[in-house]
């Protein structure tokens, strides 16, 4: 009878410690780049997830700037130790879909959560046309934002501008910059009427709005991308814009980066300049505390040219494929919960990154959200306005970090006057070229 207790007590603490190890949540890891207040908006979402159930635990981590991001996943996986959900800025979706290391987030939800009632056209167009690739989404939209011209009314009104009227063409953007510019007694300028940081971004935003490629194959959309575009005349009659600008004394220079650019506008030393939607909420709050008031306005292009529109900026949510299937499921309950409309206002109004989901923007409209801040409508019209092509779907380039730089090389030599616009970008579109073949050979 002892014998057959003592038996009894093993196989009840046998069960016992079988069902509470069943118990275990799941645990998952999800690498971001976001960090001062937005970091602490991401890390709410979390803790409002973990909060919300008891199976699945979500740790957080920022690992630094998008770049640093991307390259600690690729050693994470070569050294086994990737996580689950990452963060990867939007020039890096080829590298991601040409790694290997990711499931398609469509893929995920369908076939290994199966969840069947999640709705894949719940997303704004413009945003999940970006991440469409091969025909069907590969990553989970999350912040994304485009840009925007911002600008003082106060100072349009004192230099005898209609404030409600802002510069939509090229040739009005130097008219009324000209007109903004103030000199003291020196001559010295006290205020530029335009200012703009050195980041290729903008120059992708600019040839974008003109309806044109940055690269052939319809942007790297039907084909990988062979021959850059930087030498025709979209890119290069920005470019001259830009020269004629700052040579004039027009436009301030502040350098490479965003940082120089917006401190500018913010202290008043500038009084328009083009800039991420993601901060409309900390200009807007700027000018409260100054005293001006902020306008906003769609990208100018140039007189004559049909409007493009612009593409998607921001970053999205990778799955990492190399994970257990209860660990990719639990990394599929988390992406469906970012991308709910309680989450998504909650993002939007606390970041001024757009909500990605129609339900989100459909519940700011009806609370007047939009109506009692038209700045950020400014912002959604300008992407709901732009037009369904490969020139606002975005460029699939493998080596877009490095492009970027090429392009932003490029700007500095046309504004150090070492080389004209058209050379610059000659140059440019070489190297583009070449940095595209080595990164194709790859894939050969």
């Amino acid at each position: 009878m002892k014998k057959l207790s003592f038996l009894m007590v093993i196989a009840l603490t046998f069960i016992l410690t079988f069902a509470v190890a069943a118990q275990e949540p799941v645990t998952i890891e999800f690498w971001h780049a976001m960090g001062g207040f937005n970091g602490e908006i991401v890390n709410n979402l979390v803790e409002s997830f973990n909060e919300s159930q008891d199976e699945i635990i979500v740790e957080a981590q920022n690992t630094g700037s998008y770049n640093d991001t991307l390259t600690k996943t690729q050693a994470a996986v070569q050294s086994g130790s990737a996580p689950h959900i990452i963060q990867i800025y939007e020039i890096g979706t080829q590298v991601m879909v040409d790694s290997g290391i990711i499931i398609p987030v469509e893929e995920l939800g369908r076939d290994v959560a199966q969840d069947t009632e999640f709705d894949w056209g719940k997303f704004l167009v413009p945003v999940s046309n970006y991440y469409n690739v091969n025909g069907q989404l590969n990553s989970m939209p999350f912040n994304s934002s485009t840009p925007i011209l911002y600008y003082n009314k106060d100072a349009f009104e004192e230099a005898g501008l209609d404030p409600n009227k802002p510069p939509q063409t090229f040739e009005e953007l130097k008219e009324y910059a000209r007109k903004l510019t103030v000199r003291d007694e020196d001559g010295d300028v006290e205020r530029y009427g335009f200012t703009l940081g050195i980041v290729g971004w903008f120059v992708e935003q600019m040839v974008a709005n003109q309806d044109a490629l940055l690269v052939n194959n319809e942007n790297g959309r039907n084909a990988r991308a062979t021959e850059s575009y930087l030498d025709q005349e979209p890119a290069v009659r920005f470019i001259e814009l830009w020269e004629e600008m700052v040579d004039e004394g027009i436009m301030l220079n502040p350098g490479r980066g965003w940082d120089g650019a917006k401190q500018a506008f913010l202290s008043g030393r500038s009084a328009m300049m083009i800039e991420s939607t993601a901060q409309v909420t900390n200009f807007t709050e700027n000018a409260k505390n100054d005293g001006y008031e902020l306008g906003t306005a769609f990208l100018p292009r140039p007189e004559g040219v049909d409007r493009g529109g612009v593409v998607i900026g921001g970053a999205s949510l990778w799955a990492v494929r190399d994970h257990p299937e209860e660990e990719l499921k639990a990394a599929w309950e988390f992406l469906s919960f970012l991308s709910e409309m309680e989450q998504q206002v909650y993002w939007f109004e606390n970041t001024g990154y757009f909500p990605v989901t129609k339900a989100a923007v459909e519940h700011e409209m009806n609370g007047q959200f939009f109506a009692k801040n038209p700045n950020h409508l400014t912002a959604f019209l300008q992407l709901l306005l732009s037009k369904t092509a490969p020139s606002t779907q975005g460029a699939m380039i493998g080596t877009f970090p490095e492009v970027r730089q090429i392009i932003e090389e490029a700007v500095e030599k046309t504004l150090q006057d070492d080389l004209t616009p058209q050379e610059a970008m000659d140059e440019a579109a070489s190297r583009v070229d070449r940095s595209l073949e080595q990164y194709n050979s790859l894939y050969e």
